[in-house]
């Protein structure tokens, strides 16, 4: 046995070095094939076989990437990927990392899409900030669909399941083919105009699934910047689940179904009723807490205000004390002024002429009646009145006789 000069490697560091040679040297391809044995796992992947009349060959696409894929492949489907030739190292399987995939045959549109999603991205159309909450109590809800689309009985239906008591207003418009777009747009901008009024504060926009062809018309740059335009929130529900297109990543919400629009747009009625329930209950647990809270807040302000407030019977004795203490007052102050007439009285009797007439005394009085004090004035044969304490009469002097005459008092 001849001796090996060259390097010894493993099984797993020669996969590598295979994988690395192969992405180095044929780097990304476009591979047209029928999809085969195509598994989606729980984690999001799908594994999958691409092959044609010659050969096949082992195919992943991971989870973020598949999700703009618009479509569940199934077996038999003819598609396009973009891929990188890799090597599955611990098998030494020979595999292709799908990066995009599209329907075969649809690439022009799938680039024109990719091409104005990328467009409408940049230019903000898509920003997830400026992007409006639904109102969780609608007042009236506006759906642009076909009239004679099974998506508008569909939304209709689950609509008067979920809230009977939400005004509908629908705005038929074409939902396919080359007159579908400006048709959407005439439907959106009455809608806009009943919003403007306060008639509207959610609009649907539904339609039912199809190929990408017949979602083309949702896919288009006018709609797409009429949609921007919206008053009021948006719910895109156009196609099945893995269906995407412009108006999805353009409306405030994108809803999975037509269904799942009408949906998302209202909230369930059993629901409603059992937070109505809730809120029942709180408001009377509040109610029955402020009434009771308000009762023992009346019975403190009842007890200050029976002491702020004599008793009844108290001031009925105090008024009867006061009073007889007024009596006693008054008739105490009257005996006074009894005491005091009746000294008056007794000091102005002494003072009464008729009192020192009583006594013996009388008084000479002349014709004017001023008293006679000097027995000078008296003459003979003058008239005088006599005043005694018995009667007065008037005398004539017959003789005056003067006698020792009184010092006045000094």
């Amino acid at each position: 046995m001849t001796e090996i000069s060259r390097e010894i490697i493993g099984v797993g560091d020669l996969n590598r070095t295979i994988a690395s040679v192969l992405e180095e040297r044929v780097g990304s391809v476009w591979v047209r094939g029928e999809i085969s044995n195509f598994k989606a796992y729980d984690s999001g992947h799908w594994y999958f076989s691409l092959k044609d009349a010659e050969g096949q060959i082992r195919c992943v696409m991971f989870r973020g990437r598949n999700g703009q894929v618009g479509f569940i492949p199934k077996e038999g489907d003819l598609v396009e990927v973009a891929a990188n030739i890799s090597v599955y190292v611990p098998r030494g399987d020979l595999q292709l990392n799908v990066g995009m995939m599209r329907r075969a045959g649809q690439g022009g549109l799938y680039e024109a899409f990719l091409k104005l999603k990328e467009k409408l991205h940049a230019e903000g159309l898509f920003d997830e900030q400026k992007k409006r909450a639904l109102p969780k109590h609608p007042q009236a809800i506006a759906v642009i669909t076909s009239a004679q689309a099974a998506a508008l009985k569909d939304v209709l239906t689950t609509l008067s399941r979920r809230a009977p008591h939400i005004p509908i207003t629908v705005y038929p418009s074409l939902v396919q083919g080359v007159d579908a777009p400006p048709a959407l747009i005439k439907a959106l901008e009455a809608a806009y105009e009943a919003a403007n009024q306060g008639e509207v504060d959610v609009i649907l926009l539904v339609r039912g699934g199809g190929s990408i062809e017949d979602l083309w018309a949702f896919n288009d740059e006018s709609l797409a910047r009429m949609i921007a335009t919206s008053p009021v929130p948006i719910v895109s529900g156009v196609g099945h689940e893995t269906d995407f297109t412009i108006a999805d990543f353009v409306a405030d919400v994108r809803a999975p179904t037509p269904t799942g629009a009408a949906e998302l747009a209202t909230p369930d009625r059993v629901t409603l009723l059992q937070d109505l329930e809730v809120l029942s209950q709180r408001m009377n647990s509040r109610l029955t807490q402020r009434v009771d809270r308000e009762a023992q807040r009346l019975d403190q302000l009842s007890l200050r205000l029976q002491h702020a407030l004599p008793n009844p019977e108290r001031m009925q004795e105090k008024i009867q004390q006061l009073s007889l203490r007024l009596q006693q007052s008054w008739q105490v102050r009257l005996n006074v002024y009894q005491q005091r007439h009746a000294s008056w009285q007794d000091h102005l009797e002494l003072l009464n002429p008729q009192r020192t007439l009583d006594r013996g005394y009388a008084v000479l009085m002349n014709h004017q009646g001023q008293a006679l004090r000097d027995p000078a004035l008296l003459k003979e044969g003058q008239s005088v009145d006599i005043h005694l304490a018995l009667g007065s009469a008037q005398v004539e002097l017959s003789k005056v006789q003067a006698l020792a005459k009184n010092k006045p008092n000094e």
